[in-house]
């Protein structure tokens, strides 16, 4: 388990993370997300000791990571998989690790092969690609068959069956009862390998929940319609609160009334329907919603020579 209550971390004036409190319970994995800058990177380094908090305190396990006798045995991360000495080899580098506390060079070549490094363990860590590189982090984050698993952006560089095969492993190790704490930028992988969530925004906690909770709470699902009688219909369904949008002469997208409403009213009409969907909001949407106004970095659109002059307007 990792807790963090009332987590601050201040660089000069710069306050990069604002009073924290959150709870990551074993047995389920649990996304942390936020935009760039959001104070991500700055908390997972307070978690294992890499940064002094200016206030509050984080333990895992019970214990802040410092205090652990063993911490490989408790707390397995990955936070910069580049942060490997490039001439040595990967299994030299494994067991460098493991020496440190005193694991032997069996579980070494478990890692190894349970990360899929098999035909590359003899190569020098400077020639590997950033999928490979990734993989030799999540192996080290592995060695010491820890109870808590820290990943900052794990999926990172790996190809569609790396990344499968992420999401497969973090499940299997959740459902094992330890606790599993990943960030990403992928919303679509972490919609489906998350339970929890945590969000964050410019230092700040935003929410907190299961994934469908917070989808639920921040968007509004909507109503695919089809019918040769569209306008018709949209015309049945206005009132407060329902809003229309139309793509194809024939199509309706419907939000602020369900399926069975729109289904009832054309029948009482008498017009035909040949869809009616109900599209269930993504955890993409519900992010963009909650961090909306707490994005830091602004991109500009290409070839859009006023966004700069907008955006600097509105501030």
């Amino acid at each position: 388990m990792i807790e963090a209550v009332d987590l601050t971390k201040r660089y000069g004036e710069k306050l990069a993370v604002d009073s924290v409190s959150f709870t990551v319970r074993p047995g389920r994995v649990t996304g942390f997300l936020g935009p760039n800058g959001a104070g991500k990177s700055t908390t997972m380094r307070m978690i294992l000791g890499l940064d002094r908090p200016t206030a509050g305190r984080v333990t895992v396990n019970g214990k802040q990571y410092a205090d652990h006798r063993a911490p490989l045995l408790e707390v397995g991360a990955l936070l910069e998989a580049k942060a490997v000495h490039t001439g040595s080899s990967a299994r030299d580098h494994l067991r460098a690790l493991a020496a440190t506390h005193g694991i032997g060079r069996k579980r070494v070549e478990e890692v190894i092969e349970l990360t899929g490094l098999t035909d590359v363990a003899h190569k020098r860590v400077g020639g590997f690609s950033l999928g490979m590189g990734q993989r030799l982090g999540i192996a080290a984050a592995m060695l010491g068959d820890p109870k808590t698993l820290v990943l900052d952006e794990p999926v990172n560089g790996l190809d569609p069956e790396g990344v499968k095969w992420v999401r497969t492993m973090v499940r299997y190790l959740a459902g094992e009862g330890r606790t599993v704490f990943l960030s990403s930028h992928l919303m679509s992988e972490m919609a489906i390998t998350a339970d929890d969530l945590v969000v964050i925004g410019r230092g700040r906690i935003i929410t907190t929940g299961t994934v469908q909770d917070i989808i639920t709470a921040s968007t509004t699902g909507s109503v695919r319609v089809r019918s040769p009688r569209a306008g018709e219909l949209a015309e049945t369904l206005r009132r407060d609160g329902v809003t229309i949008s139309s793509s194809e002469p024939d199509r309706l997208d419907v939000t602020g009334i369900d399926a069975p409403a729109i289904g009832e009213l054309a029948a009482q009409r008498g017009i035909p329907l040949h869809e009616l969907t109900p599209v269930s909001a993504s955890l993409e949407e519900a992010f963009m919603t909650l961090t909306a106004g707490e994005v830091e970095y602004h991109s500009e659109a290409v070839g859009d020579p006023d966004t700069r002059q907008m955006q600097e307007a509105g501030r």
